[in-house]
């Protein structure tokens, strides 16, 4: 089972990157936040792996850090979510703040991932609570319900452009262009408007 990949990026889409190992490229599958703050195409990547193998083959998902390894595997324990929802998860909520979500049961902030309704956020919240989402231990602080988590600036694009009838792959490919374009700084109203030229609309 592969667990850790190191190679040069040499390919990426709005799902998947291409990583050459020693002559050998490996398809992996990724969330938005983790393609958005890969180096160029060319550079050398560190990618933690998770793989999981069914009837039509191995597929590895591909993450950043140990912790958003460790929290995708947890959210796939629980019923109902399958890698595409533990990755939209993971697109809008860091490790730190899902576990921070988890400990205060807010499901508001985990529903805010796209395809995550209000009844999986709440089995969410509830069959995580207790479970280790981090290789640290993590310790909750003071929560003010006033003071929601944030969600990144991509993933609002990407479920304002599904709300608009996109299809998610349309969607994930205009906001990656508009915000190619504009910079990962730039405002949410900015990134929807350059995304729906994108599509041409």
């Amino acid at each position: 089972m592969i667990g850790r990949l190191r190679g040069l990026l040499l390919e990426t889409t709005d799902e998947e990157v291409l990583i050459e190992c020693a002559g050998v490229g490996y398809v992996v599958r990724c969330g938005v936040r983790t393609i958005a703050a890969l180096p160029e195409l060319g550079a050398e990547v560190i990618m933690h792996i998770e793989s999981q193998t069914r009837e039509d083959g191995t597929r590895l998902y591909g993450f950043l850090s140990k912790d958003e390894r460790k929290a995708y595997t947890v959210l796939q324990g629980v019923q109902g979510v399958g890698p595409k929802a533990a990755l939209a998860v993971l697109d809008i909520l860091t490790p730190q703040q899902l576990a921070q979500a988890v400990a205060h049961e807010d499901k508001t902030a985990v529903s805010r991932a796209s395809g995550v309704g209000p009844k999986l956020a709440q089995r969410i919240v509830i069959e995580l609570k207790g479970k280790a989402l981090m290789t640290a231990e993590f310790t909750p602080v003071s929560y003010s319900p006033a003071a929601p988590l944030k969600p990144s600036v991509t993933g609002e694009s990407v479920a304002a452009l599904m709300g608009l009838g996109v299809s998610e792959q349309q969607a994930r490919a205009a906001v990656d262009t508009a915000v190619g374009q504009l910079g990962p700084e730039a405002e949410l109203p900015a990134v929807i408007r350059a995304s729906l030229k994108a599509l041409g609309k």
